[in-house]
């Protein structure tokens, strides 16, 4: 190694007097020179390191929140429309309910009605029983208990008439299945086919609906 130095030193004296100076003490000088540039360059390096974890990691976070924010709508969604579905299905409970509140309202006496229909039933048949010529100022008491009887009948029908109760006489009309139920079928002139001829026993409607049907006779083509 001296010897290499002499020769070094000896080639360069002519021409940079300094240079060999400088040379004389190189050995610890590149060391120092390169122990100076390693660690700046490790620092460049570490740096640009930390800049790429950096890039990656944010583009990770990102990911991460886009996934969970995916999921979090996508559960907002189901409990929206399960929100609705039991908002709708608590609106027909409520509905229905209320249906059959006023249902019960309107014919939860039509229990009662029906037992009532027998009096009304025998009323009529006792007023119709009577003879008329019987029905004078020489029988007091026939007349009273006959006048007595048809005005308990008409009061009974007014009451009938109050809570939605009312008689079905449908002579003459188009026989209707929810309405009548047919006890024959007979030709009758001068009557159009399907026309009830004969009402053997009143019926009763409640509201609009059938209680009792009346009991007819349908004309039939002859």
């Amino acid at each position: 190694m001296a010897a290499v130095a002499q020769c070094v030193r000896g080639a360069l004296r002519p021409r940079l007097p300094l240079l060999s100076v400088a040379l004389r003490t190189s050995p610890r000088l590149l060391c120092a020179a390169t122990q100076q540039k390693n660690p700046g360059q490790n620092l460049e390096e570490d740096q640009s390191q930390s800049q790429n974890e950096q890039k990656v990691e944010p583009s990770s976070a990102e990911k991460l929140l886009a996934e969970e924010k995916a999921k979090l709508e996508e559960q907002l969604k189901e409990v929206t429309e399960k929100y609705k579905r039991a908002l709708a299905d608590a609106e027909n409970v409520r509905q229905r309910s209320q249906k059959l509140v006023e249902e019960a309202k309107l014919y939860g006496i039509q229990s009662f009605c029906k037992d009532l229909l027998e009096v009304a039933d025998i009323l009529e048949k006792a007023t119709e029983s009577v003879p008329k010529e019987e029905i004078k100022d020489e029988n007091p008491h026939l007349k009273s208990l006959y006048e007595g009887l048809v005005m308990t009948e008409t009061q009974i029908q007014k009451v009938f008439k109050k809570h939605g109760l009312l008689r079905l006489n449908p002579v003459g009309a188009k026989f209707d299945p929810y309405e009548h139920e047919a006890l024959f079928h007979t030709p009758v002139e001068g009557q159009e086919p399907g026309t009830i001829a004969l009402v053997s026993k009143i019926g009763y409607k409640l509201h609009g609906r059938t209680l009792r049907p009346a009991l007819v006779g349908v004309v039939k083509d002859a």
